[in-house]
């Protein structure tokens, strides 16, 4: 078999496909959710909080020589972004699950042993014949 033919086999198999799909959406998903934290998330969180310390960047902060602002600031970027796909991720399976959600059916009715079955009967009986 040819470089060629074999090099096609494997590019267009459905599941490279599948992820080269899949990495470019997880790509722009990401823009999404970064561009949520840092222009929208972080700003309502962090702009009282910098306030209060007289800052005007979390990457101002420092113990000393030690610049830990910029640390904080990646920690908190992860904890937000965390958060944010863990909602999302939620709400996704939450609408899975009513999909797939069986149908509620009427509830069968009880099985009964032959003496039962034979007792209703005889019940049955006398009751149309008083």
């Amino acid at each position: 078999m040819g470089f060629v033919k074999e090099f096609k086999e494997f590019a267009l198999k459905g599941n490279v496909v599948d992820l080269a799909i899949a990495v470019i959406l997880g790509a722009a998903f990401g823009a999404i959710v970064t561009s949520l934290v840092e222009n929208i998330i972080t700003p309502l969180i962090l702009t009282p909080a910098l306030q209060a310390a007289h800052l005007s960047d979390i990457e101002q902060l420092s113990w000393g020589a030690v610049k830990w602002g910029k640390f904080v600031s990646a920690v908190l970027n992860f904890l937000i972004v965390a958060l944010v796909l863990f909602l999302v991720i939620k709400g996704i399976n939450r609408m899975k699950r009513r999909k797939d959600a069986p149908a509620v059916d009427a509830p069968k009715p009880p099985e009964y042993s032959l003496q039962e079955k034979l007792l209703m009967e005889i019940r049955d009986a006398l009751s149309r014949n008083k």
